[in-house]
């Protein structure tokens, strides 16, 4: 693990305001789970800000133009649904990478939401204590280089492309070889690792791109592992039970690894505690060793006291939305703390300045972001029940809208009833609509099922997803334009994508 930058004794901190009153703690585990307690060591204590939005199509024709060749090839390999579950081709090109993945020391993220999210907090902290960052998250919001970043920016689309063609020669001779050819996930897999070890990072974030066990971001050995709260998602490949997923995902777990466990349901918890267990690794769970003490609604975000593995920091602000985003805070701070040994090695917390001032930089597109005032418009990535859950609480809780509409466009192999259920409570009407991606579901399906659990009256179709906005929008704006009517685009990280790009952000 990397050495915590010296910490000045002398330097005071700048507190970011009062709260008004103390929120009770965030948590809802039972601490008296004998299986989490037992077999388990467990952690207890005795840069600059990253780039917030995300890039557009390069300026330049020519870069344009080979961005878009480089995208062609891609998209004849298998796609991000089409899955071999096997680490055999991956591990192949790295062995003729010359396995740049183990030329730096990395923190390996699973769960079933909220992990780029918690990448992105992960990485504004470290940059803030001055290492150099690379951080690979999947899928992207609008480009494809937003994959792939150095620094807390996406690469540029020159160096995505030099990247590509770099590897190029390499991922033939893999083709080659294998019984399958390389997917467009595995390609972009080696992509950053490669990119990676040639900037040099002093520290990867990656996040996995779906399970663990066998997913191609595991030929790392993470130095923390970090699960986010597993839920039921993708169940026809990774279990129809929290804890069958948590079998998969617990693939991350590394020998002597640090595991940060964000609050789970109990079967997971068992199974991942079991394989810390197995592998010696030394535990960390939300709601014990750290979390969230108390949060409160802030302007554009909220301010939060936080646990973690070296004491409290107070009265740190986040410019995201729901309570959610403050448990995804206080899993990357324990992961950070984790990686620089506090609560292990050193007993000291970090600096409480700079992670004050790393937490108030971070920025998520697609996640609960404002695009639009007058009627406001946000955007949330929500795409299965347990993220539309916690999505429409923190809609409620930090915007009062009078009335809010949603517009949705879901893949066709998600939970889409559940979905829709999760925020029929929230949403007067919905507008229906589809996304340009072939896994869309058909915007008249999506209506059948939208009629069954909202009525009739309260459901609009629109095909069309510029039809669809314009829809939403002007169902808001009738209830006047001091009234407070509100619209949230949610149901796939495609249709926030293209939202956004409609709305005018990149």
């Amino acid at each position: 693990m990397s050495e915590l930058p010296p910490r000045d004794s002398n330097e005071e901190s700048d507190p970011v305001g009062s709260f008004e009153e103390i929120v009770a703690a965030e948590t809802e585990r039972d601490p008296d789970l004998a299986v989490i307690e037992a077999g388990s060591r467990t952690l207890r204590t005795q840069g600059g800000p990253p780039q917030a939005d995300v890039p557009a199509r390069p300026e330049d024709p020519e870069v344009d133009k080979a961005l878009r060749s480089v995208e062609a090839e891609l998209a004849t390999r298998w796609g991000e649904t089409k899955l071999e579950p096997s680490v055999a081709r991956i591990a192949a090109l790295m062995d003729v990478l010359g396995e740049p993945q183990r030329s730096y020391p990395s923190i390996h993220i699973t769960g079933t939401n909220g992990k780029t999210s918690t990448a992105r907090m992960i990485e504004a902290l470290l940059g803030a204590f001055e290492l150099r960052t690379g951080r690979y998250t999947s899928p992207h919001v609008q480009s494809i280089t937003e994959r792939i970043s150095l620094d807390g920016a996406p690469i540029s689309a020159e160096r995505f492309v030099e990247t590509y063609e770099d590897v190029k020669p390499y991922v033939e001779m893999v083709d080659a070889q294998q019984e399958y050819r390389l997917s467009f996930f595995e390609v972009l897999t080696g992509m950053a690792y490669a990119a990676f070890a040639d900037a040099p990072v002093d520290v990867a974030v990656v996040e996995v791109g779906m399970g663990g066990s066998w997913d191609a971001t595991n030929v790392i050995d993470g130095d923390v592992a970090v699960i986010t709260p597993i839920d039921l998602d993708h169940t026809d490949r990774l279990g129809e039970t929290p804890g069958a997923i948590a079998g998969e995902k617990a693939g991350i777990v590394k020998q002597d690894a640090t595991v940060i466990l964000a609050q789970q349901p109990v079967d997971a918890a068992q199974v991942l505690l079991k394989k810390a267990v197995d592998v010696n690794a030394t535990v960390a769970r939300e709601g014990l060793e750290f979390g969230v003490v108390a949060r409160q609604v802030a302007v554009g975000g909220q301010l939060m006291t936080l646990r973690g593995l070296g004491g409290e920091y107070p009265e740190v602000y986040l410019p995201l939305h729901g309570a959610h985003q403050a448990h995804n805070a206080a899993v990357a701070l324990a992961a950070v703390e984790a990686f620089f040994g506090v609560g292990a090695e050193r007993p000291e917390p970090l600096d409480l300045d700079t992670v004050r001032k790393a937490f108030a930089a971070v920025a998520s597109p697609g996640r609960m972001e404002v695009v639009r005032r007058s009627p406001t418009v946000v955007l949330d990535a929500a795409h299965n029940p347990a993220g539309a859950r916690v999505t429409a609480e923190a809609v409620g809780e930090a915007f009062q809208f009078s009335r809010l509409i949603g517009v949705v466009g879901a893949s066709g192999d998600k939970n889409v009833r559940g979905l829709l259920e999760a925020f029929e409570p929230v949403f007067a009407e919905v507008v229906v609509t589809q996304n340009s991606s072939h896994r869309a579901m058909d915007a008249d399906e999506l209506a059948a099922i939208a009629v069954e659990v909202f009525g009739e009256d309260r459901v609009q179709v629109e095909p069309r997803l510029p039809d669809a906005l314009e829809a939403a929008i002007t169902l808001a704006e009738e209830e006047g334009e001091f009234a407070g009517g509100g619209v949230l685009v949610t149901g796939s990280v495609i249709t926030v994508g293209e939202a956004r790009l409609l709305l005018g952000r990149g």
